[in-house]
């Protein structure tokens, strides 16, 4: 048996019952890395030695009583999370070198569980992207077909999780950023509501939008990892103060009466066609289930790119500003503190990280902040909106989670405005601070994957959960991986 094939839920029951060790497991996931990493590039840092002292620690641990579903399960770790003595890069030059001497919540709260961190995963720089084509380092590839683009900005991640080079992932959701890669990559994606998990320790891109969240290859981890991670944390004051129930606690409960909300403006003119047909019939087996399908309407969808995107942009050219070379990180030289300040911001940043601080200093400066950044977060109050008014009727809504399978790479990198359209279909969640699942529905005609986005209420991530584990029980998709 390949153990790095399995899921957090089977190898739990596996070290409960003695039959395996967390040090087997390791050396499992650590040698697909080796067979498989120099193909996919998913990680930026594989801490291998960590690994194997972290394994040897779990199986004490496990030996002694401890039966945390986590305990002694190999896991990577987006390149975003500060993880203290472990090099946290955000794909960039800037940070290239940046070791922190703190740890992140969630990744503490996965060392209190007793995890073992495979090591950090490639994304676009300071999650910037849609492709993970934006790293300073790498371009990570799509498992089902290496020409092809993973997503973004979790592309390391969730490429990691397709190629079987760990047995779960974090990622970080701004705009899509772990569920169009978790579509694109044939596995699950979860972007929890705003303020369900702590974002201390997650490196700022726009901190009104930013979420963690886990990549895993099938529902039932999802709902283990969003356990762990969750809850209220006195270092981050944007964490909400609601208690999180068990999440798995619903998995396996019918879907009988659930109504499921189809929105008009998420089936357009200019979707792929086999995408289309795979979230149809998606939707027609949740019907089949006892499900309830019903037309919504989200009438401001067409404004959350142009929206997103000043809103983004302007919260990230104030993250941004701390990168001076002063502090820590990438430092020019220069003939004097100014020109090392300019030097240092040019050499450090990439392309498409200068393209958003632009864009944002424009739309937050003197005489454009009312034009821009004050009528972007008017219209975010109307999105918000639409999706009250759609909860009215609806318990759920379902959606494609992107309009297209994973693109070539390099086949957009010329054309920004295209690959921001690539999140046209998450990225109002994101604004309206919703949760949203991604689960795999289907292959098109060339073997890509294609996803299905499952929408919540605000904190009612266990709805979306029971909704997509009773589609993926009654399908064939979960579980298939790429042959590599």
């Amino acid at each position: 048996m390949e153990l790095f094939r399995l899921g957090i839920h089977e190898l739990n029951e596996m070290l409960s019952r003695g039959e395996v060790t967390s040090s087997e497991i390791t050396e499992s996931v650590l040698g697909r890395i080796d067979a498989v990493e120099d193909r996919i590039r998913a990680y930026v840092t594989v801490t291998k030695d960590n690994a194997r002292e972290m394994s040897k620690s779990a199986d004490k641990a496990i030996s002694s009583g401890n039966r945390d579903p986590l305990a002694g399960i190999p896991l990577a770790i987006k390149d975003n999370m500060c993880t203290r003595g472990i090099k946290t890069t955000c794909s960039s030059r800037m940070l290239k070198d940046f070791v922190p001497p703190y740890e992140s919540t969630v990744t503490s709260k996965l060392l209190q569980s007793g995890y073992v961190l495979s090591g950090k995963t490639n994304l676009d720089e300071f999650a910037m992207g849609s492709s993970t084509e934006n790293s300073a380092f790498h371009t990570t590839r799509n498992p089902w077909d290496i020409d092809r683009i993973p997503g973004g900005s979790s592309g390391g991640s969730a490429a990691a999780v397709a190629a079987d080079e760990c047995i779960a992932a974090l990622g970080s959701d701004t705009g899509g950023s772990i569920r169009q890669p978790a579509a694109l990559c044939g596995v699950v994606g979860l972007k929890p509501t705003y303020g369900r998990v702590s974002r201390y320790g997650l490196v700022a891109f726009a901190s009104s939008l930013d979420q963690i969240g886990p990549i895993t290859k099938n529902v039932r981890d999802s709902a283990i990892l969003l356990n762990i991670i969750s809850g209220k944390d006195v270092k981050d004051s944007t964490s909400a103060p609601i208690e999180a129930p068990d999440f798995t606690s619903v998995l396996g409960h019918e879907i009988k009466g659930l109504r499921i909300g189809v929105p008009r403006e998420y089936f357009i003119e200019g979707m792929d066609k086999e995408v289309d047909l795979a979230v149809k019939t998606a939707i027609n087996n949740l019907e089949s289930l006892g499900a309830i399908p019903v037309e919504v309407s989200l009438p401001h969808t067409g404004y959350a790119v142009a929206t997103y995107y000043v809103l983004a942009t302007s919260e990230a050219s104030s993250n941004l500003a701390r990168y001076d070379g002063v502090k820590y990180g990438f430092r020019a030289v220069g003939k004097d503190l100014l020109d090392m300040y300019m030097k240092t911001r040019a050499e450090g940043f990439g392309p498409e990280v200068k393209r958003r601080i632009m864009l944002g200093a424009y739309t937050l400066s003197s005489g454009y902040y009312d034009a821009y950044y004050k009528k972007a977060q008017q219209v975010r109050t109307l999105i918000k909106g639409d999706f009250d008014k759609a909860f009215k009727k609806a318990d759920v809504i379902v959606t494609p989670t992107s309009p297209t399978p994973a693109f070539k790479l390099g086949e957009k990198t010329d054309d920004p405005l295209q690959m921001y359209l690539a999140d046209i279909f998450t990225i109002s969640v994101n604004l309206a601070g919703v949760p949203g699942i991604s689960v795999p529905c289907g292959f098109t005609s060339s073997g890509l994957p294609v996803g299905l986005q499952i929408i919540g209420r605000h904190f009612d991530e266990q709805t979306i959960l029971k909704a997509a584990y009773a589609y993926e029980q009654s399908s064939q998709w979960t579980g298939r991986r790429p042959s590599l």
